[in-house]
């Protein structure tokens, strides 16, 4: 499981957990289950989310791309037998591309740290959102709790639930009605 994932089902089920009224003895416990990743996905303002991040990292890899190529081109000329470089401005070079190559590794450890921290950013904020709309869903249709099923991909949270409890739909339409 990865560490936003975590991040999402453990915000949600601490969240749903302190919505969850004492139940008098004999009151009937209706569960329902949904899909975080399907809300994100389907929601107006989850895919616009996923949409920054992505291009924030595409801008990102861009400049890492632009980076790698002027790497090679060193490299390259420093290669080249028709160049014919003197010693010193073979040393010169090589230096050069040492210097380039620190500055790109730094570069793409700082740029991957950016994006990650841009999409734990994004899953926190958007865990909360889910899970006020998920607590507005259960008040409405008389949910004890409703918890996150997972994915095959990631892992799957709840192993059986019957069709009808599934709540995902009713939580994207809360969502997109909570958040315009």
């Amino acid at each position: 499981m990865t560490g936003a994932v975590r991040v999402i089902v453990v915000a949600t089920v601490l969240s749903l957990v302190q919505w969850v009224e004492p139940l008098q003895a004999g009151e009937a416990i209706r569960v329902g289950v949904m899909d975080q990743q399907m809300v994100m996905e389907r929601t107006k303002s989850g895919k616009l989310a996923m949409e920054e991040v992505k291009g924030y990292s595409m801008t990102r890899q861009k400049i890492i791309n632009a980076d790698e190529q002027e790497l090679k081109d060193l490299e390259q000329s420093i290669q080249d037998p028709s160049a014919k470089l003197t010693d010193q401005a073979r040393q010169e070079k090589e230096e050069q591309w040492r210097s380039k190559m620190e500055a790109y590794q730094r570069r793409l450890q700082e740029f991957n740290r950016e994006v990650q921290q841009k999409q734990r950013e994004m899953v926190v904020e958007y865990a909360q959102k889910i899970a006020a709309a998920a607590k507005a869903v259960a008040q409405k249709e008389g949910y004890t709790a409703i918890l996150d099923k997972g994915n095959e991909a990631l892992i799957r949270i709840v192993l059986y639930y019957q069709p009808t409890l599934d709540a995902t739909d009713s939580v994207i339409k809360e969502f997109d009605r909570q958040n315009p």
